[in-house]
């Protein structure tokens, strides 16, 4: 399989951000992969790999988390700065297309997206997140983002994401925890096992109101005319089967699909989601120059 480069770009207000960069096809445009809330690049460990060669993947690492520094200022860990960031990265690749894979807070930052990019849009995929939250999944959220715990070795840490997302993966099996702590956390300087992000991140949900923000009905509309593929959770906490239908039903040339026996959010190695993107892909057309 293609190895990725660690490649590094800067923010409009000086931090050095990360990114992998697998290579893949130029003629056609590349795909950047924009995880979650607290995740990184790894999230997209298996789908990458899989993709590369045929496309171009740029896995991302938003301000704050894994390889990318630190904001000094807590109060830029917000959509539009996070957008602004992606903006400065296409820009210096100078693409003039490509194709947005988005989980959770990358989903909302794709919609946000093509209301700024919206004719270098190739394809979407929304994985687990909607214009409407589930109040749930906020409180759920709200309840660990910005605490910090430490484990002694790798399996303390595979447990305690194995009790707080039990839920979510009811199938998983010790290894998967396993997958996902590495995902999840880092080894510090002193050998202990931490997250790998910025605990400050949660300043921004601390603010009265700052949930209000923009109408992502309206940024959804946008990606009218793009290929799309929603893909949701069974038993996600996040976006409601409701939700995830109306916004099939809003876009003309959008897919769902639900992966079964997973919560927030499917990792986009599931079968199901699998034979979902390589559907989307294809229907992306013929090669263009990126």
């Amino acid at each position: 399989m293609p190895a990725y480069e660690n490649r590094y770009w800067w923010s409009n207000d000086g931090l050095r951000l990360h990114y992998r960069a697998y290579p893949g096809r130029e003629d056609r445009p590349p795909i950047i992969c924009i995880p979650g809330l607290t995740r990184n690049a790894r999230d997209f460990e298996d789908l990458a790999p899989r993709l590369a060669g045929e496309w171009r993947v740029i896995a991302l690492d938003l301000r704050g988390r894994g390889e990318s520094a630190y904001a000094k200022d807590p109060m830029s860990y917000v959509p539009m700065t996070y957008v602004q960031d992606i903006e400065a990265l296409l820009a210096e690749l100078g693409v003039s297309s490509f194709i947005a894979f988005g989980t959770s807070l990358g989903g909302i930052l794709t919609m946000l997206l093509a209301g700024a990019a919206r004719e270098r849009l190739a394809g979407a995929l929304i994985n687990d997140v909607g214009p409407e939250i589930e109040p749930a999944g906020i409180l759920r959220i709200r309840g660990y983002v910005g605490k910090s715990n430490t484990w002694p070795t790798w399996m303390h840490a595979a447990r305690a994401v194995a009790e707080s997302n039990a839920d979510a993966f009811p199938d998983y099996t010790i290894e998967d925890w396993l997958v996902m702590a590495k995902r999840l956390y880092r080894v510090n300087s002193a050998g202990r096992i931490v997250l790998d992000y910025d605990m400050k991140i949660a300043e921004p949900f601390r603010v009265p109101g700052n949930e209000a923000g923009l109408d992502m009905w309206r940024a959804l509309a946008r990606l009218e005319g793009v290929p799309t593929l929603i893909v949701r959770g069974a038993l996600s906490d996040l976006l409601s089967d409701a939700t995830a239908t109306r916004m099939a039903e809003t876009l003309d040339l959008a897919e769902l699909v639900t992966v079964p026996q997973t919560g927030h959010a499917p990792t986009l190695s599931e079968p199901v989601a699998v034979a979902a993107i390589d559907r989307l892909l294809a229907r992306i057309g013929e090669p263009v120059a990126a």
